[in-house]
């Protein structure tokens, strides 16, 4: 039996949880799912320039988690912008910096959502 996961530790909630190619509506478009982990370590790691050691302290996760946390959300984010799928952030197994903050996969937390550079 697999023990139970842990929550990750994250300190942002991007403002904005939902991304959309140009020039196709949406009832057309796939989409691609990243949770609030994986947005946290993508942050972490490529806009806040931490070493992963550093990153996954800060996620309270061993450097082996983050590592896979990490891998998950860029070939994510990456299939999304070569193939042209939409990006939603939501769901996942996290705590907000120092508060209870339980979201499961199938439950997301309610923001405006982003599409052509307004806020709807």
């Amino acid at each position: 039996m697999a023990r139970p996961t842990k929550e990750r530790r994250v300190e942002f909630i991007p403002e904005f949880d939902y991304f959309k190619p140009v020039g196709k509506p949406l009832h057309e478009l796939e989409e691609i799912c990243l949770t609030i982990e994986e947005v946290e370590a993508l942050r972490l790691k490529d806009l806040e320039g931490l070493t992963q050691e550093e990153a996954a302290e800060k996620m309270d996760v061993s450097r082996p988690t983050f590592q896979r946390i990490l891998t998950m959300g860029r070939k994510k984010l990456t299939s999304a912008l070569i193939n042209g799928y939409a990006i939603k952030f939501q769901g996942g197994n996290y705590r907000l910096a120092g508060k209870h903050c339980h979201r499961s996969h199938d439950k997301g937390f309610e923001r405006g959502h982003w599409k052509r550079g307004r806020k709807e």
